[in-house]
């Protein structure tokens, strides 16, 4: 496996992460978008401390993952309905 060893900065705090080789933009591409939405939320609103900040942010991504995966759900229920109408049209030509 082609594993190494970076360090991303998330909220001013610096972790250490063993990861995938291919992976590498991902994981900085994501922390780059939470301390984005940190400091979004830092200028919008009152806060006692950073851990307040997370906290809206993983409410925030993990609310917006389930709406993609209904939406996903609802494309692939839809997708189904209509392969099963073609199916039948082309049973009856045939």
């Amino acid at each position: 496996m082609n594993e190494q060893t970076i360090s991303v900065v998330i909220a001013d705090r610096s972790y250490r992460l063993t990861i995938q080789g291919d992976q590498e933009a991902f994981i900085r591409e994501a922390a780059k978008s939470i301390n984005m939405k940190v400091k979004t939320y830092a200028e919008q609103y009152a806060y006692r401390d950073r851990q307040d900040l997370l906290a809206m942010v993983a409410l925030q991504l993990a609310s917006e993952g389930l709406m993609k995966d209904d939406s996903g759900q609802a494309d692939h229920d839809q997708l189904k309905v209509r392969l099963n109408e073609l199916n039948m049209l082309l049973d009856i030509t045939v």
